[in-house]
């Protein structure tokens, strides 16, 4: 009988042990591929569900995902309807975390926010853009005087989809959003590659991706250091999924047909000298 009782003790601890090991992080309910996108079974895909479940078998923990409406995900961090929120940065949302103390994670993953437009707009002034076309929830970095001063108007829609469509329209003069995913959705979804190129010499914004808590910084120390000693894996994904594709480099927003091109003339080039 004793070992039964041992048996039956070892049992309870171990699901107390995988009771206190499972989080849930609540992510945006957004088509935002590579990032991440929803199924058509609501499911969470793509890179950072990839790389979240390989720090749950890295570290024995239990990770569930709650897909949220953006407008909904900081709100239920700060109320303890999720114990993480991805993607977040320090510089999101400061008026809403007013008096809360969040932790947040090293640097996830690297992004830019520009403006997309025609190639045959690409390089025109400031002065040129009359037009904006938005994403609801966004916030164009580095316009806001111009917009403020009528310079810009902003006419918003429902998602990339639609907004792309605008511009593809030339009902707006240009788009505004994460250049690698607006590249990605022309390149693979919308199927119309090079139909918009991202413009460097407008204002844009550079920035990261965080995981963040209010309520188990522990945790987040334990991303930190899984994302430092599988930083060989958590590179090989970012390549795979080319979420920071030529992100520091001059090709921000080309399709890698056009890189490769480039980077062949640019080698003929330096061996012909």
């Amino acid at each position: 009988m004793k070992p039964m009782r041992v048996c039956h003790l070892f049992a309870l601890l171990a699901c107390t042990s995988s009771q206190a090991e499972s989080y849930v992080i609540g992510v945006e309910d957004m088509a935002f591929a590579p990032h991440y996108r929803i199924d058509q079974q609501g499911r969470y895909q793509g890179f950072a569900r990839e790389l979240f479940d390989l720090f749950a078998t890295h570290s024995g923990v239990q990770l569930s995902y709650r897909v949220l409406p953006v407008t909904r995900l900081l709100p239920a961090l700060l109320q303890d309807e999720v114990d993480f929120k991805y993607p977040d940065s320090s510089h999101w949302g400061q008026a809403q975390k007013a008096g809360t103390q969040l932790h947040y994670s090293q640097a996830v993953v690297g992004y830019v926010d520009g403006v997309l437009v025609a190639p045959q707009r690409q390089g025109q002034p400031i002065g040129r853009l009359k037009r904006l076309g938005m994403v609801n929830g966004w916030t164009p970095g580095g316009y806001q005087a111009r917009i403020d001063g009528g310079e810009i108007q902003l006419s918003y829609s429902e998602d990339l989809r639609k907004m792309i469509h605008q511009v593809l329209k030339k009902d707006a003069d240009g788009a505004y959003f994460n250049v690698v995913v607006a590249t990605h959705y022309l390149d693979n979804i919308r199927a119309r590659p090079g139909a918009l190129v991202f413009d460097a010499k407008l204002p844009h914004t550079r920035g990261s991706f965080h995981l963040s808590s209010r309520k188990h910084p522990e945790l987040i120390r334990r991303f930190d250091r899984f994302l430092l000693e599988r930083r060989t894996e958590v590179a090989a994904l970012k390549d795979r999924y080319r979420v920071e594709a030529n992100l520091d480099s001059q090709y921000l927003g080309l399709e890698q047909w056009k890189v490769d091109f480039l980077e062949r003339q640019k080698a003929r080039e330096t061996t012909e000298q």
